[in-house]
């Protein structure tokens, strides 16, 4: 947990952090060569499920504090496995905030830098690694190096984000913040009309507001190819009452009206978080009388990750659905970026093809102009993240994998990408015509030369 000390007399916190870098990087040295390795941590925001791993594992533990917030420079030093709860918890007292913040509790810094992070604030601020100022990374051949964009590591600093550990590992990150108000005034618009809602979209990133309504957040609802929902937030110092969604209200069913509403910035910046979007439905934690018994505190996303590992490790609702002779159900949980003009198509196409709601509609475009290479987005463009997580019962004859390739090949088709936390099915050629396999493969001889790290393919693809 953040010391709050630490983060304004930050000596004894740096020297702690000097000490967990030299620890670590002598442990990963003391690994024989050849032996399997992985970070030992306690939550994880991936859906890339796997048996348990072995091979020796090295302690993150000591990565996970804020070592500094630094209000004149509105910079934050923070371990790479520190919490964006943490984070925020440290940077909200200086009236601060990070550019991006994902919108569940027990994603981490070097997570979302090293993975992909979006948020409604990606359309104005862009991706998490965008407002990093420096990386601290363990490379996969052992050195303990600081990336930027214009050092000798700036191939590594450009290179990092997608890499998800196959390259090396976050020790700490140096990263930008911008300063935040008490509250923030939503306003939900409805569109009946794929192609209007998304015209909506284009005209907010072109103008900064809606309808009269700064745009200082941005993300969408779809509940169907008819109900769609823009939710639009602007700072502000005052608020006429103020909505809690923690309790026995649920944030995604207030999307549907009233039209306006008003939230802590803490809590905005976690309202998905209680309910894991719309996911906690599955463990009947919405239902009254479940909600009411289930304690508070464990109506967090981490959580509910945890019961989905146990029920994927366990096989109990397969078994169950098994026995009561109903079909097997694929796990569909995925984002995709695509491209505004085409982000009609895509919704009608997976309404139709995939049938799942709601769907989670998040426009994003890269804050500056440089190149993002094992991520590769087109400066100026404006994208739409499209997140679906649940499952779809397979068609007759159908095995596992069959909406999750046909939303691959929609989402090249359409000229999107696809994050890699979640099952991927690519062919190894296609993947690396993809995710640009050439600078990739001179990142992994530069940084890992010996590959003691498993390569990108391997980790998300085939699960290595």
């Amino acid at each position: 947990m953040t010391d709050v000390a630490t983060t304004r007399t930050h000596g004894s916190a740096a020297e702690q952090h000097a000490a967990a870098v030299e620890a670590i990087r002598r442990a990963y040295a003391a690994i024989p060569a050849g032996q399997p390795v992985r970070l030992a941590k306690k939550t994880s925001n991936l859906f890339r499920f796997r048996a348990d791993a072995a091979g020796h594992q090295l302690d993150a533990a000591p990565f996970s504090r804020v070592i500094r917030v630094d209000p004149d420079s509105r910079t934050a030093h923070v371990g790479g496995m520190t919490t964006y709860e943490d984070v925020v918890a440290a940077t909200l007292r200086y009236g601060l905030m990070p550019f991006v913040v994902p919108e569940l509790k027990t994603i981490t810094l070097g997570g979302a830098v090293s993975g992909l992070g979006v948020e409604s604030t990606s359309l104005g601020n862009g991706l998490p690694h965008e407002s990093v100022v420096a990386l601290e990374i363990l490379t996969g051949d052992g050195r303990v190096v600081t990336a930027t964009k214009d050092n000798e590591h700036a191939a590594l600093y450009r290179g990092f984000p997608n890499s998800y550990g196959t390259l090396g590992y976050t020790l700490s990150l140096t990263i930008e913040l911008q300063p935040v108000r008490p509250y923030v005034h939503l306003r939900h618009f409805a569109f009946t009309d794929p192609d209007e809602c998304f015209a909506a979209v284009a005209q907010v990133a072109a103008d900064g507001s809606y309808d009269g309504h700064r745009a200082d957040f941005i993300d969408g609802t779809a509940f169907g190819a008819d109900e769609m929902y823009l939710t639009i937030g602007a700072f502000s110092d005052v608020a006429p009452w103020l909505s809690d969604y923690t309790g026995n209200r649920i944030y995604y069913e207030s999307i549907r009206g009233p039209k306006e509403d008003f939230l802590t910035i803490a809590d905005y910046l976690w309202r998905w978080d209680t309910d894991w979007f719309w996911c906690s439905r599955a463990f009947g934690v919405q239902r009254p009388a479940v909600r009411a018994l289930w304690p508070r505190r464990y109506r967090r996303s981490d959580v509910y990750r945890k019961l989905v590992a146990l029920d994927r490790k366990y096989r109990v609702t397969s078994q169950v659905n098994a026995r009561r002779g109903r079909p097997e159900r694929e796990m569909v949980v995925q984002d995709v970026e695509i491209p505004v003009e085409q982000s009609a198509s895509f919704l009608r196409y997976f309404l139709a093809d995939v049938g799942m709601t709601p769907v989670w509609m998040c426009p994003l475009r890269l804050r500056g102009e440089d190149s993002w290479p094992l991520y590769p987005m087109r400066p100026g463009q404006v994208y739409v993240n499209f997140g679906f997580w649940g499952t779809v019962a397979l068609p007759p004859g159908a095995t596992d994998g069959h909406f999750n390739r046909r939303i691959e090949d929609k989402v090249a088709e359409l000229g999107g990408h696809k994050g890699l936390y979640s099952t991927a099915f690519y062919s190894r050629e296609e993947f690396w015509e993809r995710y640009n396999g050439e600078q990739y493969a001179q990142l992994k001889s530069a940084y890992d030369g010996h590959g003691r790290l498993a390569d990108l393919y391997d980790k998300c693809v085939r699960g290595v």
